[in-house]
């Protein structure tokens, strides 16, 4: 086993997965990837597990039992983490917004750089976002700003999904205190590292919108967002 690892959270990725598995196999350095579905009605799960006669000991799969929400499912992958011992640990879409080939240099933003989380930024010099119109490019950039104005923190990106963690960060957080599913929890993860003092990173990375399956954006992710920061204030991490 390696010491570095990607967790993929899954609903309805069927268009997307088995690209996705043979990219993130092809890397080198080499990951390992965990995948949480939540009981993807598509098939997705099928085709994961199928893969995994060629790729041993290298691609893993947890089934949970219905639709629990991308933060649970975060939270069920770094639990599974820590109890294998991984030293880096990175979470991304299946969708292929997030390029691959850019976890290399998230891990090494850690390794090299000796950041304890790296996140992939849209919103530094040096990142960008393609294919998206000006009106969601807009609400995008204004949510980070709100989010930056409420909690008084310096990420640029602060609802990114496309991070690398050192084990110690997650060994620290207390999971039960974190019970956001959308936006919010990427926002709350990045807030408690921050009050941990941890050292936080941001790397440039070029966001594409998906081109294949459907987007898990709603109004409910929104509003919990809007509404999340307020509480995370007073969470005593």
């Amino acid at each position: 086993m390696n010491n570095n690892l990607v967790i993929i959270p899954t609903y309805n990725e069927k268009e997307n997965i088995v690209k996705m598995i043979h990219k993130v196999m092809s890397l080198s350095p080499a990951f390992d990837l965990l995948i949480v579905d939540d009981g993807s009605p598509d098939g997705t799960a099928q085709l994961v597990k199928a893969l995994q006669k060629e790729y041993p000991d290298k691609l893993f799969i947890e089934e949970r039992s219905g639709k629990l929400g991308l933060g649970t499912a975060y939270i069920h992958g770094f639990k599974w983490a820590l109890n294998k011992s991984y030293e880096y640990i990175c979470e991304m879409d299946a969708d292929f917004s997030h390029n691959p080939d850019d976890l290399i240099r998230l891990v090494n933003a850690c390794k090299i750089e000796n950041a304890q989380l790296a996140i992939g930024s849209r919103y530094i010099k040096g990142g960008k976002v393609a294919n998206w119109d000006r009106k969601r490019l807009l609400l995008s950039f204004l949510a980070s700003f709100y989010v930056r104005m409420i909690l008084w923190i310096r990420i640029k990106d602060t609802t990114a999904g496309f991070k690398c963690y050192h084990r110690e960060v997650l060994e620290k957080i207390n999971f039960d205190l974190i019970n956001f599913k959308g936006y919010a929890f990427q926002i709350c993860m990045k807030y408690a590292a921050i009050k941990m003092h941890f050292k936080v990173v941001e790397v440039p990375i070029t966001f594409i919108d998906r081109e294949f399956g459907t987007s898990k954006m709603s109004t409910g992710i929104f509003k919990e967002a809007i509404l999340g920061v307020w509480r995370m204030k007073f969470i005593k991490f």
